[in-house]
């Protein structure tokens, strides 16, 4: 095993993200690990998020003056280091102790965005607080819709740079990794995001629902439709997300009707399974919408091709979810922070080879897509 004895403590050392997995595995709580890792029913889908990535193949470029090479860009207009941004994930207090706070620092070291969770285990003020870097607050509406109002507003207030609506979650998925391991979130993480307001503690869970799919039955609203995204525009000036898209129809409703961006997403896998995998339906988002928002992409991401990849089929930029998850659980921020520098490295790495040394110049003639063997 990747281990380092120093100062007494043991840590892990990775030198890549998909080792992470069976690290993260020896060191977390079984039921945990598998509420972060698993996906829905057959985990169909949450395989096809990492072997259609293998199906893309690199068409580099030589002769090419790569001698300075630059990962930075621009997201909804504010300056990051790189492509990359953490995903909205519940609970980060299942990983290591100090929980978001752990994520946001890192992602303020890295110059990255951290999209923070709705059930965040530290409140939204406090990830604020601890974090100098953009954030984007990810929220899902609830069917009391002064609660979905106050959260807006709180973000807004709390200097949250854009709002992350996730569409694709109107149930919780089948996920029967969560069954079959009885797993029920722990009462002693309250979502701290509705302390004193009744909502920060889970229902008890019942036979064939965890109780986090009790509470998401019993509190957002399925009813949420295209209506919906124009009020939830007009109540901040913040711009509106939408993340969830997998088709080029929806990307197109969600370009009419004000959305400044989407995430070309199937929730890591973990609610329809058997749909596509995030980086197959990519092409035809981008090709529907072309200029008229910005597009990104999550599930899967692994290695800085996997990046550039998704830059080549249009991506403006990717999120990661489990890894930097599995990254807190093995050494905190400093784990989340050594996710985000091997994705960097491996990224200009990756450019250089490539004969990319820019991301504008990084454009579909560099990858060539091989279809299902």
């Amino acid at each position: 095993m990747d281990t380092n004895i120093a100062g007494g403590t043991n840590k892990h050392i990775f030198t890549n993200l998909l080792r992470l997995e069976a690290l993260a595995r020896e060191v977390m709580e079984p039921g945990a690990f598998d509420f972060i890792a698993g996906g829905a029913e057959d985990e169909v889908t949450l395989r096809r998020n990492r072997e259609d990535f293998e199906r893309i193949t690199l068409r580099p470029r030589v002769l090419v003056d790569v001698s300075n090479v630059d990962t930075s860009t621009t997201l909804l207009g504010a300056p990051v280091s790189m492509p990359v941004l953490l995903a909205p994930a519940v609970g980060h207090k299942l990983c290591c102790d100090v929980g978001e706070i752990a994520t946001a620092r890192a992602a303020t070291e890295a110059g990255v965005i951290m999209v923070v969770s709705t059930l965040a285990t530290v409140s939204m003020e406090d990830i604020a607080a601890a974090s100098d870097a953009p954030r984007w607050f990810q929220l899902y509406v609830y069917k009391d819709r002064e609660v979905t109002r106050m959260l807006v507003q709180r973000a807004e207030t709390a200097g949250y740079k854009a709002l992350c609506v996730t569409v694709d979650v109107p149930h919780i998925g089948h996920r029967e990794r969560d069954l079959r391991n009885a797993f029920n979130f722990p009462e002693k993480y309250p979502f701290a995001n509705f302390t004193g307001i009744g909502l920060e503690s889970l229902p008890v869970g019942v036979a064939g629902i965890s109780n986090l799919g009790a509470y998401a039955t019993s509190k957002w609203d399925p009813s949420l439709g295209w209506k919906d995204i124009g009020w939830l525009a007009s109540l901040s000036s913040l711009p509106v997300v939408i993340k969830g898209v997998l088709t080029a129809e929806d990307a197109l409703l969600a370009a009419e009707h004000g959305a400044a961006a989407v995430i070309v997403s199937n929730h890591g896998g973990r609610q329809l399974d058997s749909v596509s995998s995030s980086v197959a339906a990519l092409p035809e988002v981008v090709e529907a919408v072309g200029d008229r928002l910005e597009v990104l992409m999550d599930g899967g991401v692994r290695r800085g091709t996997d990046v550039l990849k998704a830059l080549a089929l249009g991506a403006r930029a990717v999120l990661i979810g489990r890894p930097y998850l599995y990254g807190l659980a093995l050494a905190g921020q400093e784990g989340a922070l050594r996710v985000l520098e091997i994705l960097r490295e491996e990224l200009a790495t990756t450019m250089a080879l490539a004969g990319r040394p820019t991301l504008p110049g990084v454009d579909r003639g560099l990858v060539q897509i091989r279809r299902g063997e």
